[in-house]
């Protein structure tokens, strides 16, 4: 069959053929071949752009949550001890599992474009409700609510980067996508810089006209929003092909790119039964059973870089103000460099990922974050480092760490079905964050606490092994994606021969 190897086909199980009463259901279509077809244009900037700024949004928050943690320790109605600032931010992250999971399943039960509109809603809510926090109790409660709305943001985005974006641009996009973040982060650290400075503002004050600057920031995704179309591969499946028709030949015409009958004719086809939904059982048995091997890979690459990240950021404020003295509003000075390096990696290293592939990127992104953060570690246990060259360090660890992170959602994004991208998006960054990440900030705000250096060094030391473990994991089995068609590098569960 056009569109798929000989190896995904020999991989795959074979479908059941179709009773003739359901034969009405069975469609023929070129649309992914036409997707692919397509070079870059207006269309999927502006794709890049309405989902990008989902991920500065997301870098803000959690940027602000880290920067904020010294005025919430020091606010007089609050006074947070370092335990209660990684217990909120473990809720968060907490959220963010739950959300995913939750939004993953209606993603992709009603569709990507819906999801978008409800788990911004939920993000601004409850990004404004945090700031009118009165204790623990409920700040960690609106941190969780702020969580699980960007974490059903996961799911129906990275699945639309795919499944709109044409293959031999997919990987950087997905990066460069995903390393936004750090754009956020930046916008976050001015604006703690601004907002935590005594003589601008008090700090009982500060941190909550922070969260409000995120949500009224919010309100703009909810206008670029309205550029992204629903995906076509999705509607195809979901019987709506006069619709994904429609919308792929409006993305050709925006991009003057309308090809001629003869070219058209000449596109591999697929066949596909129409669905309305794909029963749990048999998404567990694609994950679980079917594409097993793919899934322990996104498990392993998923939940070394939550632990990672989450640990190290998470608590980054906390290790300035502790250890280095710095005080709590000049913070954010020492995350702009910071922010810097983990936007300049994907953006520099993204393209590698199509070119060299993704098993050789995964291997030196995953193997280069950790051998750096053990080395620095180590120099920070022996306390030759300076406030300063302890943040280089940490630009320089997190400019391949950040494509490290951005590659585990690609691949858990790409190398799974299109009736089941979504919720194994969403099932493999609630496992991977829930082992790595949720403990994480908790585990580092009680190791923190300690004041020994040789504490905090015991967790970096953890983190690093655990991202050699995924470099190795990922040079030897993660699949060789790049510039290859969703539909051959995994087979649509609806395909009929």
């Amino acid at each position: 069959m056009a569109y798929l190897s000989s190896a995904d086909i020999a991989a795959s199980p074979v479908p059941s053929k179709t009773p003739a009463s359901d034969s009405d259901r069975i469609i023929e279509t070129d649309i992914p071949a036409r997707l692919d077809a397509l070079r870059w244009s207006g269309f999927h900037t502006r794709v890049v752009l309405a989902l990008g700024i989902t991920w500065i949004l997301d870098g803000l928050e959690v940027t602000l949550a880290g920067a904020l943690s010294g005025a919430l320790k020091e606010d007089p109605a609050l006074r947070f001890s370092n335990f209660d600032v990684g217990f909120a931010n473990s809720a968060y992250l907490a959220g963010a599992v739950i959300g995913a999971l939750g939004f993953g399943w209606l993603t992709d039960r009603i569709g990507r474009k819906k999801l978008f509109f409800i788990t911004l809603a939920l993000y601004l809510t409850a990004t404004a409700a945090t700031a009118l926090s009165w204790n623990l109790a409920s700040y960690a409660v609106f941190r969780f609510l702020t969580g699980a709305g960007i974490g059903g943001e996961y799911t129906a985005i990275n699945s639309t980067i795919q499944e709109l974006v044409p293959a031999r641009y997919r990987g950087w996009t997905d990066l460069v996508i995903n390393g936004s973040f750090w754009l956020g982060a930046a916008m976050g650290a001015v604006c703690a810089i601004v907002l935590l400075d005594p003589a601008v503002i008090s700090q009982s004050y500060g941190w909550r006209l922070a969260y409000f600057t995120g949500a009224i920031l919010g309100l703009i995704v909810l206008f670029m929003r309205m550029w992204i179309p629903e995906s076509p591969r999705w509607l195809m499946i979901h019987g709506q092909p006069q619709r994904a028709e429609e919308i792929v030949a409006e993305i050709e015409t925006s991009a003057h790119q309308k090809a001629r009958p003869s070219v058209l004719a000449a596109l591999p086809k697929i066949r596909l039964t129409m669905r309305d939904h794909t029963p749990l059982k048999e998404v567990a048995q694609t994950l679980f059973v079917l594409y097993r091997q793919r899934s322990l890979v996104g498990l392993v690459l998923m939940a070394s870089q939550a632990f990672f990240y989450n640990a190290i950021f998470f608590t980054y404020a906390l290790v300035l103000t502790d250890f280095f003295g710095i005080p709590s509003n000049h913070v954010g000075w020492y995350i702009l460099p910071f922010a810097a390096g983990n936007f300049l990696g994907p953006l520099l290293l993204g393209r590698l990922f199509d070119t060299l592939g993704r098993r050789v990127m995964i291997a030196v992104t995953y193997g280069m974050s950790g051998i750096l953060l053990a080395i620095s570690g180590y120099l920070f246990s022996i306390d030759v480092l300076s406030a300063q060259t302890q943040t280089i360090a940490w630009m320089i660890i997190f400019f391949f760490a950040s494509p490290a992170a951005s590659a585990a959602y690609l691949t858990v994004s790409e190398t799974f079905p299109i009736e089941v991208r979504a919720l194994a998006i969403a099932v493999f960054y609630a496992i991977g964050t829930g082992i790595g990440g949720v403990a994480g900030p908790a585990l580092f705000g009680v190791l923190i606490d300690t004041g020994s250096r040789d504490s905090v060094f015991a967790g970096y030391l953890f983190g690093a092994v655990l991202m050699i473990v995924a470099a190795i994991v990922g040079w030897r089995y993660a699949v060789a994606a790049e510039r290859q068609p969703l539909e051959s590098v995994a087979r649509p569960l609806a395909v009929v021969e």
